[in-house]
């Protein structure tokens, strides 16, 4: 209790599962986005709040397929078909709302969006960049702003809410548990997986990491080795120790190949 006030899973489950969750609903940067629309001239002539700009509540949102997109058809005998809502053509919105322009783009046009176009479209409007930069920050710069939620892999789930709590800025007492958090991911997002971890340390959380990435290993202030072996022939703690006490330790497979693995970064066959 003296060192930890809360703890948090941050797991490779759905981080919804409706098409109307998505990235930016889930880091809570669609309310400032939803707002940047209805401050626009054409909203205001027609007295668009930004409620108007929601999927999620009745208003601007198309009704035929309740701002999914898509409408689902139940098939006797068969599993169910997803089809394109035929009245919005999957934009979500009705046709007012779509005319309603912000920098020449509508609600769907920036739903369509990467991050990283996102990022640059609203390059000067700080209370949605900043919230963006972190969906970027953790390698998830190419996710299109409204994609659903169901189509996210496990890790992507994984960072985008790893991504809402470095945005919260509030992580001191905190114990962050993540399981595997390398699963498919490149070693340049590893670099940043590792960048993002620094910051959640740096606003006082603590990390529990669950991996068998040597890059992420390595850099570990403690680790707990199990094993022996996979399966029946592990689970129990083969030793305990800084990176460089476990790569002494004759009987640690880790360590062999943390060892190993250093020697190679150090001969120049890897990136530090």
């Amino acid at each position: 209790g003296q060192y930890i006030d809360d703890v948090i899973l941050v797991d490779q489950s759905p981080i919804g599962r409706t098409p109307r969750s998505n990235p930016v609903t889930y880091i809570k940067v669609y309310d400032a986005i939803r707002e940047a629309f209805s401050q626009t001239r054409e909203a205001q002539t027609h007295g668009f709040d930004p409620s108007f700009f929601s999927f999620n509540v009745p208003g601007g949102r198309c009704e035929v397929c309740q701002g999914d997109g898509t409408v689902t058809v139940e098939m006797q005998f068969l599993a169910d078909v997803e089809l394109v809502c035929e009245e919005c053509k999957g934009t979500r919105f009705k046709p007012q709302i779509l005319d309603v322009r912000y920098r020449g783009k509508n609600i769907n046009d920036v739903l369509n969006m990467t991050v990283r176009e996102a990022l640059t479209f609203f390059r000067d409007v700080t209370k949605i960049t900043n919230r963006l930069r972190v969906l970027d920050d953790v390698g998830l710069g190419y996710l299109r702003l409204g994609q659903s939620a169901t189509t996210l892999s496990g890790g992507e789930a994984q960072r985008v809410k790893l991504a809402a709590h470095l945005s919260k800025r509030t992580g001191a007492k905190t114990l962050y548990i993540f399981d595997e958090p390398t699963t498919g991911l490149h070693f340049d997002d590893i670099n940043k997986l590792l960048a993002a971890f620094r910051a959640l340390l740096d606003a006082g959380g603590s990390l529990l990491v669950i991996e068998h990435n040597l890059d992420v290993i390595k850099t570990a202030d403690y680790i707990i080795d199990l094993g022996p072996e996979g399966g029946d022939a592990g689970g129990s703690v083969v030793t305990t120790g800084t990176p460089e006490e476990i790569m002494r330790v004759k009987g640690s497979h880790t360590g062999r190949y943390l060892l190993q693995h250093l020697a190679r970064a150090r001969n120049g066959h890897h990136k530090p």
